[in-house]
């Protein structure tokens, strides 16, 4: 899918967009997020957004000079609500296509479209261990540039290839820990809407 596009029902459901750090077909972070869009349909609606159209970030093209695709992420961000993020582990760190997309949306530093927005974050990993740091280092860069990572227990989906099946995440016990991270994300919308609400 080229971008993101809310349903018609954007002005009652919070709206979310999901990053895969993954261009693979079959991906199991894709099918993470297909399994939270439908978990969720009717309280919040998920769009995962393509990031093989992304190019790779220049300092030379901010601004004006932002190339179509880097504009369209921007306001798909900007228009939504909060992200859900989910990368495998790649050389012990982010994927570059997941972190190339967050280097883009974090310009101009501090007042980007990511300041203040409400992520949850998660990882998956076709062995048992790994994923943990790659979570570590997303949430470090979302720090940077001043997004809210949502508080939940950590969702690290190990051995995940055995916990997808035809597409979706099956494993009861990983797609709690999922489902209780968008949870907290909706919480925190919910209550920075009410704070918001309370200031006009």
């Amino acid at each position: 899918m080229r971008g993101v596009h809310f349903g018609k029902q954007r002005t009652i459901l919070i709206r979310l967009i999901g990053m895969s750090g993954s261009l693979r077909s079959g991906s199991y972070s894709n099918a993470v997020l297909e399994t939270l869009r439908e978990k969720f349909a009717g309280r919040a609606d998920l769009g995962i957004y393509d990031l093989s159209p992304i190019p790779l970030y220049n300092q030379d093209l901010e601004g004006e000079k932002r190339p179509e695709p880097v504009k369209a992420l921007l306001h798909a961000i900007a228009e939504s609500d909060g992200l859900v993020l989910c990368a495998p582990e790649f050389n012990h760190s982010i994927p570059g296509v997941l972190k190339n997309a967050l280097d883009w949306a974090s310009r101009p530093a501090f007042t980007s479209v990511m300041a203040y927005k409400p992520v949850a974050v998660m990882a998956t990993s076709p062995g048992p261990q790994s994923g943990a740091r790659c979570l570590e280092h997303v949430k470090v860069a979302l720090d940077s540039m001043l997004a809210r990572v949502v508080l939940a227990r950590e969702c690290i989906i190990t051995s995940v290839a055995a916990k997808i099946r035809d597409g979706r995440l099956v494993d009861e016990t990983s797609l709690g820990f999922a489902c209780g991270a968008v949870e907290a994300l909706l919480h925190e919308i919910r209550l920075w809407r009410t704070a918001e609400a309370q200031k006009r």
